[in-house]
């Protein structure tokens, strides 16, 4: 117990506190009861303050201690409940973007697999894909009357079969990362044990299949190809298998992420709109060279725990979160001030303006949100990550207005 009550026949009834040896004689007041030879030494109002203060600490200590009790007790009957909740807290994503979001009844039942499947695509990267793609097929316009059904058809096809790519390219990647992502992404389908290793097998499977199917009938070589190199590549960055798995080399890894977002991305697509819609020859304008020389410059910023302890030795992991971090901020800052080299250069007025003063605001964004980044902790990182990919998307707005 907290507080003992020592009896003495002889010296009377006392109170011992842990922490106080003694009481002062003032603050203790002598009271005799009649027909009784007991005497009680009871505190003053003073020591009562005293008495009150230290078992209210007590008391919410006791609370505190019974509470994280219960806690580990409910994690323990319900593991797979708590770990949901704690990804919660610390991943920073949004509550529809957690597993078991919506509660397990036949009417949720849709909802709940939709959401699966919607982390399952890791949809900051399906809207990447689809805004790249819309993008540089805007570069391949030489006047009013090539915005035309052929070439909605065209950027059409080019997206479907892109976006197929991409979800088998990021399964992959989850089924042969699953027990990183238990550290890294534990919120994913596969590593939350809301998706068996056979349900990821058969979507990657199934989406590789439907991508090339589609890049075959449409006839196009260069989506075609497109998607063929995309398809070695994402195999070989993550399938463990020898010779592969080359996201192990950092070197080897951030060329294939170079490759396909700054270079397959930008020419390939662009093509399929230049030479296979518009039966033109293939002309690499500034807009185009300019496309692909600043995709060049965006690079992620992985998380380290899990790299760190399955042997991943990306960049971070061999040089230090903080060094990458400010690496990658530094090779953005110097890709916007060409940029606005670049639009300040251009013969027309307008572009001149949007250009210059958009890459200057980026410029400006990136900067500020950067130094308020606290690299110490995960979820800050994953925000600013996902912030990036944000400047990603307002770069391809910005591209087609580059003249």
């Amino acid at each position: 117990m907290d507080a003992l009550v020592l009896g003495s026949f002889t010296g009377g009834l006392s109170l011992f506190i842990p922490g106080r040896s003694s009481w002062r004689s003032k603050d203790l007041k002598p009271v005799h009861f009649p027909g009784s030879s007991i005497r009680v030494q009871l505190p003053t109002c003073n020591s009562y303050n005293i008495i009150e203060n230290f078992h209210t600490k007590r008391f919410r200590q006791h609370v505190v201690k019974h509470h994280a009790r219960g806690v580990q007790e409910t994690s323990t009957a319900f593991p797979k409940s708590n770990t949901k909740f704690l990804v919660k807290a610390n991943s920073g994503h949004s509550l529809e973007s957690e597993p078991g979001a919506y509660p397990n009844t036949p009417g949720n039942s849709v909802k709940n697999a939709l959401d699966a499947f919607y982390r399952f695509s890791r949809p900051h990267t399906v809207i990447g894909t689809a805004l790249s793609i819309i993008s540089v097929s805007l570069l391949a316009l030489e006047k009013l009357s090539d915005i035309s059904s052929p070439f909605y058809t065209g950027v059409f096809e080019a997206v479907v079969a892109a976006l197929m790519m991409n979800i088998y390219i990021v399964g992959l990647n989850q089924l042969s990362d699953i027990e990183i992502d238990k550290v890294n992404k534990p919120y994913l389908p596969l590593a939350s044990g809301e998706y068996s290793t056979l349900t990821g097998i058969i979507f990657v499977t199934s989406f590789s299949i439907m991508s090339f199917w589609l890049g075959w009938i449409v006839g196009s070589w260069p989506l075609f190809w497109a998607l063929f190199v995309s398809f070695v590549l994402g195999t070989a960055y993550s399938i463990n298998l020898p010779l592969l798995r080359w996201k192990r080399f950092a070197l080897v890894a951030a060329m294939c992420i170079l490759a396909v977002r700054a270079v397959i991305v930008q020419l390939a697509f662009y093509l399929h709109i230049q030479t296979h819609v518009f039966s033109r020859p293939a002309v690499f304008s500034k807009p185009l060279i300019f496309a692909t020389a600043f995709m060049s410059f965006f690079s992620d910023i992985p998380d380290i725990e899990g790299d760190k302890i399955f042997g991943i030795k990306s960049y971070t992991v061999r040089l230090g979160q903080e060094r990458v971090f400010w690496t990658c901020i530094s090779l953005l800052e110097m890709a916007y001030g060409v940029s606005i080299l670049v639009g300040a250069t251009s013969s027309y007025t307008w572009s001149k303006v949007i250009t210059v003063l958009g890459h200057s605001i980026l410029a400006a964004v990136l900067w500020i949100r950067a130094k308020s980044v606290d690299l110490k902790s995960k979820a800050a990182i994953t925000s600013c990550y996902m912030f990036i990919w944000k400047l990603f998307y307002a770069e391809y707005l910005l591209i087609p207005l580059i003249r």
